[in-house]
């Protein structure tokens, strides 16, 4: 028998259980599989009707786990009992949420070390949408926050910290594509440090900071003309692609704005409240608002395609500003 040193145990590996649906949670999953804290189980949501035809469609997530042969499952509730010994059954070291989208309760918020991978600087913009209300409020910088989930709503305490400057340019589609970059790179690290028997160092938020990003309704997408131009751009910029913002015509007609600038120009009609009256000016597609004007350059017609607002614009009879 060959003598020499004794062999070094090595370490267990860490063990983990994934838990989202968006295509910001299937970008970092894909992060996570690529290296040694592959997860042995993902959870997200049921399939769900979506499109003009409602057709049962998967989430991101799902589709991102089959592509990536990761055992998938999508309980009704990941609350229930059945689910919860399934997840125990993985003997995790740690279960990671990011943009589940659903409330994850007692007792599995107890069960395991739950880490959540949050776009943004907590305690700014806890909630639902916090990429695209720290478009909307001009917030010159971003992040993503790794933070202990408990019952409260994005209001654990907070280990890991990336910033992320938000450019002027910036749509949600740039800017969340950067940070889903950013919170998978945290996630590893965060899990390398747990692997390597190294506490976490956990920083409490500070309630009294916070702010809250409320769910994207039916109102935030329609371009309300009585505001500023400057705002208007931002809420354009912050729906856009995946949402998108319209612009109610005279007639009611729903005009959908893919990108939009504001400009200095004062045109009359601004902020009256009334239906938006498009008009041309030097062969641009203006809009007045309260302060300002806000111009089209690219635009969706009612069941059309995206196109250059320019091309809209042409054999339409519009007003000269």
């Amino acid at each position: 028998m060959p003598c020499g040193r004794p062999l070094r145990a090595l370490p267990e590996v860490l063990r983990t259980v994934f838990l989202g649906t968006s295509h910001f949670a299937a970008t970092v999953l894909q992060r996570l599989a690529g290296g040694a804290h592959r997860p042995v189980l993902v959870i997200t949501r049921p399939d769900r009707p979506q499109g003009r035809g409602r057709r049962l469609s998967p989430p991101p997530v799902a589709q991102r786990a089959t592509e990536l042969s990761l055992p998938l499952v999508q309980p009704d509730t990941v609350n229930d009992e059945a689910t919860r010994a399934l997840v125990a059954d993985q003997r995790p070291g740690a279960v990671i949420v990011c943009a589940f989208g659903a409330l994850i309760k007692e007792p599995l918020l107890s069960d395991h070390e739950m880490l959540n991978v949050h776009p943004s600087l907590l305690p700014r913009w806890r909630g639902a949408a916090p990429i695209e209300r720290a478009i909307m409020a001009g917030d010159e910088r971003t992040g993503v926050s790794i933070m202990r989930l408990t019952a409260g709503l994005d209001s654990g305490p907070v280990c890991l910290v990336g910033n992320e400057p938000i450019a002027e340019t910036d749509d949600y589609g740039t800017l969340a594509a950067r940070l889903e970059q950013l919170g998978g790179e945290l996630l590893v690290a965060a899990l390398d440090q747990l692997e390597r028997g190294e506490a976490l160092q956990w920083r409490e938020q500070d309630d009294d900071e916070a702010t809250y990003a409320g769910k994207i309704e039916a109102g935030d997408r329609r371009l309300d003309t009585t505001r500023p131009a400057v705002e208007l751009a931002r809420v354009v910029r912050a729906l856009n692609p995946h949402i998108g913002t319209r612009l109610e015509l005279a007639g009611g007609e729903m005009l959908g704005v893919s990108r939009a600038v504001p400009v200095a120009d004062e045109l009359p009609g601004g902020g009256d409240g009334g239906a938006a009256v498009l008009m041309e000016r030097d062969g641009r597609l203006l809009v007045a608002c309260g302060t300002g004007a806000l111009q089209l350059t690219e635009v969706k017609p009612p069941g059309g395609r995206a196109m250059p607002a320019s091309e809209y614009a042409r054999g339409r009879k519009l007003p000269s500003a």
